[in-house]
């Protein structure tokens, strides 16, 4: 299966939606499919000029390290010099912080990946999900 521009657009209306739900800042939200290309992207007015590079980042550091950002950043914890290394190697392809999260069919098969960014990591990652969900997929977390 692959990821649909009508799925990304969805996932992005609900992430926002619930952004908007829980008052949250101006936010930057993109989908990737699996080979990290471009679906669909939304930067709210009002979102500072990084946002849509972060959120980037966590999408697409998600998809190369195979795992959601907030997983990837309870190892880097523990290992920084390997991690640094990866920033490093990637040309800065890869943000550890909650907000970046692998999307996966309903066999578990990973199609793409939210990135969000603007207000907390777990606040973006709060409205990934709830995206995600939307669209009648599942998160990284649920395989």
């Amino acid at each position: 299966m692959s990821l649909t521009l009508n799925q990304a657009r969805t996932i992005i209306d609900a992430a926002l939606a619930k952004a908007r739900a829980d008052d949250a800042q101006p936010l930057a939200v993109l989908v990737l499919d699996a080979g990290a290309h471009l679906v669909a992207m939304v930067r709210e007015d009002g979102t500072s000029l990084f946002r849509f590079d972060i959120a980037k980042a966590k999408a697409s550091g998600a998809l190369g390290m195979g795992a959601d950002t907030r997983v990837l950043a309870a190892r880097a914890a523990s290992n920084p010099a390997f991690f640094q290394s990866v920033v490093a190697a990637t040309g800065g392809r890869l943000a550890l912080s909650p907000g970046g999260v692998l999307i996966r069919d309903v066999e578990g098969a990973v199609i793409g990946a939210v990135g969000i960014s603007g207000d907390t990591g777990e606040c973006d990652e709060a409205c990934a999900l709830a995206g995600i969900l939307t669209a009648g997929l599942v998160h990284g977390d649920m395989k």
